[in-house]
């Protein structure tokens, strides 16, 4: 008997007196220490499906079909029974810990909550049992890491207390929805070996959400690919993998950021230069704020950048690629020349550096975080025009429309506000606010992180083809290295706020001469098959 067998399974949420069909008649199964993955793209239902396990969904979405686990329907199952199994027998990592997790409680007392809520267990074998969950999830000085509160760890250790909490119950199966997606390779490559380790340790069964296809040949024995709320395809991963016959599927498989910038001539013009570039934010204490030491967020950074030139900045959390950025741009203080047009502006006020800002923009990871909600369209992509002027003889909505044009978006389409575009179309809107001002230099901050892997080559391209027609200077953050690798001229290699490795991008991928960046390189290129169910536990 299967662990979780879905036949049939159809949900359609109630949506301004229209009925919207997120996943129809959807049909998998999941064995006894088995590896399944969803996988698709934004909206195709993947995150609905794994919600509708455990009745999950509100109150506008009808269900219908059957959810069994255990042998036990799901769909329909009084919630005292639901209650039981949620968080018990299954058990959910979301994408987001920092979201997931209470900002207000301890680690402790959140992992101590699911203990006492299915186990009944409090009092000292509560808190040996919450000490024993930390080490097998790899936090280190688990004893003191026990009192902290989610703002005190990294992105990877919140993630990891996510874990413990999902396996303190023990649970037969494993809810994983994007569990790597906000985290560096490095991070990510230890969440999936360390999901591999526990699957073998305990039997249990997962369930895999993801859009990253590269993770799901790492840790799936199935693939089900979902287009449009339907599974489309489905079977043994390498059999998927190597024999697609959906053309979706294709697509997918196909969708991964190729070849690389166009080569420079070598009598470019410099647009930026760097000597020795420092940024330490100082720790103030007392009733006198003294300085009693420094966050060394960028030791010594000497960079160069020519017009048509991307600069790759790679690097984990915390090691300085945005703070670096940032202090070029002049939004953070910082020690050392900032070269840039020819002036150094690194000692200038905010009035002195206002002529010179129109020719330095950025645009964000988060392309709805970074949009107004309440403007529109056209309002967000003119705001550049109304702070630096609009250029003489030109029409403010002329130039909007035109921008909108060259970034792929229909200018009949800026009278609507960001939250009625897809996450794709929010960062080209992002990308035309700051191209609107004919820049010489964009900062790009993690620009495709947060979409697809289809729509992050098609943002690949557009950034490729407006650098190609304009001469654009890219400083380009990120952590994924198949992104920079297409997008670089010259990599820079952070850790800990110090550059361990700099050059050319071909040579730092073929013939990295650091130990870390090998690291980098190794945790995101390596393609082995990590927990398999040739390796489950018996």
């Amino acid at each position: 008997m299967s662990l979780l067998s879905v036949k049939d399974l159809s949900v359609t949420f109630r949506q301004d007196g229209r009925a919207v069909d997120a996943v129809r008649n959807v049909a998998f199964a999941i064995e006894p220490g088995e590896t399944v993955a969803l996988v698709g793209e934004s909206g195709s239902g993947k995150s609905v499906t794994a919600l509708s396990t455990v009745g999950l969904l509100p109150d506008s979405a009808t269900v219908t079909g059957s959810v069994a686990f255990n042998g036990a329907e799901m769909i329909g199952a009084p919630q005292d029974a639901l209650r039981k199994v949620r968080g018990n027998e299954i058990s959910f990592i979301f994408q987001e810990p920092m979201t997931s997790l209470n900002p207000l409680h301890t680690v402790e007392k959140q992992i101590l909550e699911a203990l006492a809520l299915h186990q009944k267990i409090e009092g000292a074998p509560a808190r040996a049992r919450v000490l024993e969950l930390l080490h097998k999830v790899g936090i280190r000085e688990a004893e003191t890491r026990v009192k902290a509160y989610p703002h005190q760890l990294s992105g990877g250790q919140r993630q990891r207390v996510m874990i413990a909490i999902a396996l303190a119950n023990e649970p037969k199966l494993l809810v994983a929805d994007e569990p790597t997606t906000a985290l560096d390779v490095t991070i990510q490559a230890q969440i999936l070996e360390l999901l591999a380790d526990l699957k073998r340790e305990t039997g249990m069964s997962m369930l895999f959400i993801t859009h990253d296809l590269g993770i799901v040949r790492r840790v799936a024995d199935r693939v089900c690919v979902m287009q449009q709320g339907v599974i489309v395809e489905q079977g043994p991963t390498d059999m998927v993998f190597d024999a697609p016959t959906h053309p979706y599927t294709k697509m997918l498989l196909a969708a991964e950021p190729k070849g690389g910038p166009d080569p420079l001539p070598q009598t470019t013009t410099e647009i930026l230069q760097t000597e020795a570039l420092r940024v330490w934010f100082p720790i103030q204490r007392g009733i006198l704020r003294r300085t009693v030491g420094h966050i060394k967020a960028v030791n010594s950074a000497s960079v160069r950048l020519r017009a048509g030139e991307t600069l790759g900045i790679v690097g984990e959390s915390g090691s300085g690629k945005t703070t670096l950025a940032m202090a070029i741009l002049r939004l953070v203080s910082s020690d050392g020349p900032i070269i840039f047009m020819g002036q150094n502006i690194a000692g200038r006020s905010s009035r002195q550096l206002r002529p010179l800002r129109a020719q330095m923009q950025v645009v964000f990871q988060d392309p709805f975080g970074s949009l107004s909600p309440r403007m529109t369209v056209e309002e967000i992509i003119a705001e550049g025009l109304g702070v630096h002027g609009v250029p003489e003889g030109q029409d403010p909505r002329a130039m909007v429309a035109e921008i909108m044009t060259e970034v792929g978006l229909e200018p009949a389409t800026m009278t609507r506000y960001p939250h009625e575009f897809s996450g794709g179309q929010r960062q080209r809107i992002a990308i035309a606010r700051a191209m609107i001002l004919r820049p010489k230099l964009v900062v790009l901050d993690e620009p495709t992180s947060a979409l697809d892997m289809t729509v992050q080559v098609q943002i690949v391209e557009l950034l490729r083809d407006l650098q190609r027609r304009h001469q654009l200077a890219y400083v380009f953050i990120s952590h994924d290295l198949r992104v920079v690798r297409a997008m670089s001229h010259e990599i820079v290699v952070m850790k800990d706020g110090d550059v361990v490795e700099a050059g050319p991008a071909e040579r730092i991928f073929k013939q990295p001469t650091q130990s870390y960046t090998q690291a980098l390189l190794a945790a995101a290129f390596d393609l082995r098959t990590i927990g398999k169910s040739e390796a489950k536990a018996g």
